[in-house]
């Protein structure tokens, strides 16, 4: 009789046990991860090999996370701003980015919309902030066989303050996971100067 009861006993913790091991693994919902845009050529890359062309939407969709240090400018004094920026697609070729971002003044939003052209390696990006100021910049998107692309944007004259400004940007997108963006301000016809370099990392990452 005891000998039974310590088989039967002996099966309910390795029924227990197994029960661990699965469930929890059961009721994870598997993360689809980010991939790299690196084409997959089965031998070595060559330089005569064409560089990848962005799939913007796979690449910015989500939700990614930004802290910016800028120092003092035309358009508001040195601070720390943080928050989340959130990409959608809108059509074809059409992005929209909306951020919201606080800082020591407190909460503000950024729309931006992009206008993609793939085969031409072109792009337009349209910002509204609503800390009282809009602009338009155009530029260029470029890869390269080691899976970075570059997005350097030229911006146009706009009105904040009773002062001509321009903006411009440059967009290293270092991995699937961050992207850096360098900013530069330019007041009227004088030089472009630093407006930080910021930081985006896909949510849920450090």
């Amino acid at each position: 009789m005891t000998n039974t009861r310590h088989i039967v006993a002996a099966r309910v913790a390795c029924t227990l046990a197994a029960s661990l091991l699965v469930h929890p693994l059961a009721a994870q919902t598997p993360q689809e991860l980010p991939k790299s845009q690196v084409p997959t050529l089965g031998r070595p890359t060559k330089p005569e090999d064409p560089a990848p062309l962005l799939d913007f939407g796979l690449y910015f969709k989500g939700t990614w996370n930004v802290t910016w240090d800028y120092p003092e400018s035309p358009l508001g004094p040195a601070d720390v701003t943080s928050g989340t920026t959130t990409y959608t697609e809108t059509g074809p070729g059409r992005f929209e980015a909306s951020s919201s971002m606080e800082n020591s003044s407190g909460k503000y939003t950024v729309k931006e919309v992009f206008e993609y052209q793939r085969e031409q390696h072109a792009l337009t990006r349209t910002v509204t902030d609503s800390r009282g100021f809009s602009y338009v910049q155009k530029g260029t998107v470029n890869g390269d066989l080691g899976g970075q692309f570059t997005i350097r944007l030229d911006g146009q004259p706009f009105t904040h303050k009773g002062q001509s400004l321009r903006v411009n940007s440059i967009m290293r997108l270092m991995s699937p996971l961050n992207y850096r963006v360098q900013f530069t301000v330019s007041t009227g016809d004088g030089p472009f100067t630093n407006y930080g370099n910021p930081w985006w990392r896909k949510e849920g990452t450090r």
